[in-house]
């Protein structure tokens, strides 16, 4: 039985070279980083480092909904428009409902840094499963990236200037039947509207 007190994040890092140990990858080290310091409430990671292969990423996501149960699904690399980026069809292919909001706002977040923002293609997907439901997110590959598109902007005296995307997805978990996230509001703040219930 699923323990609803603990929400269970698959992170999936895609890339050819890292799979392959031609170097080391970054991508998971960074997202625990990040998810260590942005998370209060207590969490489960399962974690997979994957080649650049469309089969292999739409049968990694369905399993990670399907068979373990991830309330949310974050990726990195895989994004951009070389040939071998094939993150955002995969994603596309196992999802039950687009969430077009999350890649319009990382790319937001990205042109702040650098105008190849809009070469980005991440996306964003609900997959809906009989009774369980995630919330699948493709992030870029850069850790720099990675934490600024969760975390937003700030301006130097502390105060928001950019809502990151992670703001929304405590909600979005909520919506679909996940577990109550709770956050580090110094490192991102879980947006609720006040119409919502406080579990």
């Amino acid at each position: 039985m699923k323990n609803m007190d603990t929400v269970t994040i698959g992170l999936i890092s895609i890339s050819d070279r890292a799979s392959s140990g031609v170097y080391s990858d970054q991508g998971l080290p960074a997202l625990k980083a990040w998810l260590a310091k942005a998370l209060s409430s207590p969490f489960r990671l399962i974690e997979r480092l994957i080649p650049d292969e469309q089969a292999l990423i739409e049968q990694t996501l369905i399993e990670l909904v399907d068979q373990s149960f991830c309330d949310l699904i974050l990726t990195t690399g895989g994004t951009g428009p070389a040939q071998r980026d094939v993150t955002p069809e995969a994603t596309l292919a196992v999802g039950s409902r687009p969430m077009p909001g999350f890649g319009e706002q990382m790319r937001q977040i990205s042109l702040h840094f650098v105008p190849t923002a809009i070469l980005s293609r991440q996306v964003a997907v609900i997959r809906q499963i009989t009774d369980h439901a995630a919330l699948i997110i493709n992030l870029p590959g850069q850790p720099k990236a990675i934490e600024e598109t969760l975390q937003g902007l700030k301006e130097a005296d502390g105060t928001q200037r950019v809502a990151g995307i992670f703001s929304a997805v405590p909600y979005c978990i909520d919506l679909i039947g996940g577990p109550f996230i709770q956050t580090n509001p110094g490192i991102v703040k879980a947006f609720r509207p006040k119409s919502a219930t406080v579990r």
